[in-house]
């Protein structure tokens, strides 16, 4: 391409939806939620080799989630003032180095320094990310946040294979194989970090923020009061929050529950998870795609309220309903996800970087809280009465009807 053209083409972007960055950026963005999902993945093998009790399994998502939800809000802030296009393939480096800790930790203290290397790594990923796909999106951007969104879902919805194909007959050494996964997301990324430095160039420096503070200047042109935004903000994440903790019980714990409830083997209990994870990648994309038509609101609430009965039948039914309510609650509950990011992106149009780090980093990263919560009432209640407790958390998603309508005309195409 000619460098006349590059210009072209970087003039448009305002308008213009670029899918081949689009598609660049999903595909990081599924190495490296792939390479988080390893952790999980193990977790039928490393129960057995290193002796861990469902406390320390929770310990482990707490600590995978916390160090890379915490921290990308506080990147994506900083990063809203100094974008660092290059920090991309950074961070990517940072997660390898825990994938090879992660293969040979001979205990449970050493494997949770490779979890911390691998979570930190996504910290510096996301929120970048969200802005290259900002950048990108031109008028569709719950297409655009969805294209990307999916790419994450997608790698976590590899964790119930890579145990069935790759770790129960490898064992804890298969984690090795991460490291090319890490390869080949710097690869994509050396790649798309040029165009995003081109992109901030164009599009100038980022404003400083207001002497009122950072969630003042960030709210600023959002056209709502600052009270709004901040009431939104809270009822949001503790949306993202809930259906986190959710997650987390189903991802971390259910193919435990299956093999003691359903008689189920280590390889057997994937298939329920992998079904919910996989409905999940749909519900994301077809979210995003509704959400451009029928508003950002409709569709946070469509998604926390329809799935809200299902979640709480999965608990009763015999063993052949598991596999579609599985399907359906996926579906429905995670299509609202890269909605709720749009929503926050535009409560907070001057920091697109700690918008998503609140949504995709810290309130969906609380799931590490609920973790733990939920592998200590297994460990004191037994399982069943957990999987129990955890099927009423979707029912917190129906505070979305107290969200305040979008302003903009997010579900008119433009002409």
């Amino acid at each position: 391409m000619s460098s006349a053209t590059g210009a072209g083409r970087l003039r448009t972007v305002g308008t213009a939806t670029i899918y081949s960055i689009l598609l660049a950026i999903s595909a990081s963005h599924m190495l490296n939620d792939a390479m988080q999902a390893v952790v999980t993945a193990l977790f039928p093998v490393i129960q057995d080799t290193l002796t861990l009790t469902d406390i320390q399994l929770g310990w482990i998502v707490f600590t995978l989630n916390m160090t890379s939800s915490v921290m990308q809000p506080l990147v994506g802030l900083y990063s809203d003032r100094k974008p660092m296009p290059y920090m991309l393939p950074f961070g990517m480096a940072i997660s390898l180095v825990g994938m090879v800790i992660l293969a040979f930790a001979p205990s449970f203290w050493t494997l949770l320094g490779g979890v911390v290397l691998i979570g930190l790594g996504s910290a510096v990923f996301h929120p970048e990310g969200s802005r290259v796909v900002h950048f990108a999106a031109g008028g569709r951007k719950g297409l655009a946040q969805s294209i990307y969104q999916v790419g994450g879902n997608f790698g976590q919805a590899l964790a119930p294979l890579m145990t069935i194909f790759i770790f129960i007959p490898l064992g804890q050494h298969g984690a090795a194989w991460g490291t090319l996964i890490a390869l080949t997301a710097i690869v994509l990324l050396m790649r798309v970090a040029p165009w995003y430095r081109n992109q901030l160039r164009e599009n100038g420096k980022p404003q400083r923020k207001s002497a009122a503070g950072p969630a003042a200047g960030a709210a600023a042109g959002s056209g709502y009061a600052k009270r709004t935004v901040v009431f939104a903000l809270l009822l949001l994440v503790l949306i993202v929050f809930a259906r986190s903790w959710y997650f987390s019980g189903i991802t971390t714990f259910y193919q435990f529950f299956a093999e003691d409830q359903y008689g189920l083997s280590k390889k057997a209990a994937q298939v329920p998870v992998f079904l919910y994870m996989t409905a999940g990648v749909i519900g994301t994309f077809f979210g995003g795609i509704l959400a451009d038509r029928v508003g950002l609101k409709k569709m946070i609430v469509l998604s926390v309220a329809g799935a809200a009965p299902f979640a709480l039948l999965l608990p009763h039914v015999s063993q052949m309903w598991i596999y579609p309510l599985m399907f359906v609650i996926g579906l429905i509950l995670q299509s609202g996800f890269s909605v709720s990011v749009v929503y926050a992106q535009q409560l907070l149009p001057g920091s697109i970087g700690m918008a998503s780090g609140l949504i995709t980093g810290l309130a969906f990263g609380m799931g590490a809280v609920g973790a733990v919560v939920l592998g200590e009432i297994s460990h004191h209640l037994g399982r069943a009465d957990m999987m129990f407790l955890a099927s009423f958390l979707p029912l917190l998603g129906l505070l979305a009807f107290l969200l305040p309508r979008e302003l903009s005309a997010v579900g008119k195409k433009t002409a």
